[in-house]
């Protein structure tokens, strides 16, 4: 496994179906128009997006020769709620759309009760040894709807590498 590509197998897993976990993807019934590795110079406006960026990568000692490679994901979601919306007083049902959006990524980040690899993409994501908290932040909802036209959330957490010897 290469740093380079850690990006990419975390947005592979977001966008597997059929495997008992929730599918994401609006072609499969998931609530997501778009699940991408890094954003794109011109995000689409009228899509649910979930982008995929690594703040973080940090490589750490865990004995005298081995290493662990942890990185930070930062998942950046737009809601797109539109002037029709607004106008129709359903911005509280948008909110609790977008809830429900993100409890559903939730799972499908837990992964299953026995295996927290991502498929074996990773040692462990969402757990220990470095990073096993999962955080959700939500973007202001007044600023997302009377300025933005959608609102807006982050998530983040870390993912392990497997341990090699530098």
């Amino acid at each position: 496994m290469s740093t380079a590509d850690a990006v990419a197998r975390e947005t592979a897993w977001l966008n597997a179906f059929g495997d008992g976990l929730p599918s994401l993807t609006a072609a499969h019934g998931g609530p997501w128009d778009v699940i991408q590795a890094y954003m794109p110079r011109t995000p689409a406006t009228a899509k649910k997006q979930l982008y995929v960026l690594r703040r973080r990568l940090t490589e750490n000692r865990i004995a005298a020769p081995r290493k662990i490679d942890t990185h930070q994901f930062h998942l950046s979601l737009w809601w797109p709620i539109g002037a029709t919306t607004i106008a129709s007083g359903i911005a509280e049902t948008e909110q609790a759309n977008l809830d429900a959006a993100v409890d559903l990524l939730l799972q499908r980040i837990r992964g299953f009760a026995t295996d927290h690899s991502h498929g074996g993409r990773f040692l462990a994501v969402a757990e220990a040894p470095v990073g096993a908290e999962i955080v959700v932040e939500y973007g202001d909802p007044v600023h997302g709807i009377t300025v933005a036209g959608a609102l807006t959330a982050t998530v983040t957490y870390s993912a392990d590498d497997a341990d090699f010897t530098a």
